[in-house]
């Protein structure tokens, strides 16, 4: 994953490539192998997860806060629809971006398809550092 995250930033532009993939940085590549994430549900509980410590609604439909055992500011972060047990994802939007204030936390906001308004969903957030 290290690798492939390497040669696609070198692509378009970055820095110069690594020949080594288990270093990273000058850093073992191990310890940034595997991606965070979470099963949030559309009350915002935390179902599950790799590295998510805590998850919860911040009191306004649609709006959650995930929080992640590290820094998570400078990674990327991708976000899909979808119940902790169904099998197949809810109808709706959904957005992620950096938690104001919390270097361990991302904000995600989920809304309606139909009326594009805010609306609890259940979501999986995904980090990517």
């Amino acid at each position: 994953m290290a690798a492939l995250t390497v040669r696609l930033y070198d692509s378009y532009g970055g820095r110069a490539s690594v020949d080594d993939a288990d270093l990273l940085d000058g850093l073992d590549s191990s310890a940034f192998a595997q991606g965070l994430w979470a099963v949030v549900n559309s009350n915002g509980t935390l179902a599950r997860g790799r590295g998510a410590t805590s998850a919860g609604s911040l009191g306004v439909d649609g709006q959650y806060q995930v929080i992640f055992n590290r820094d998570v500011a400078g990674c990327a972060y991708v976000a899909t629809l979808g119940d902790a047990v169904a099998s197949t994802g809810a109808e709706g939007v959904v957005t992620v971006a950096p938690r104001s204030g919390n270097a361990n936390g991302v904000f995600v906001q989920t809304y309606n398809v139909l009326t594009g308004t805010e609306a609890d969903l259940p979501f999986h957030p995904a980090v990517l550092c």
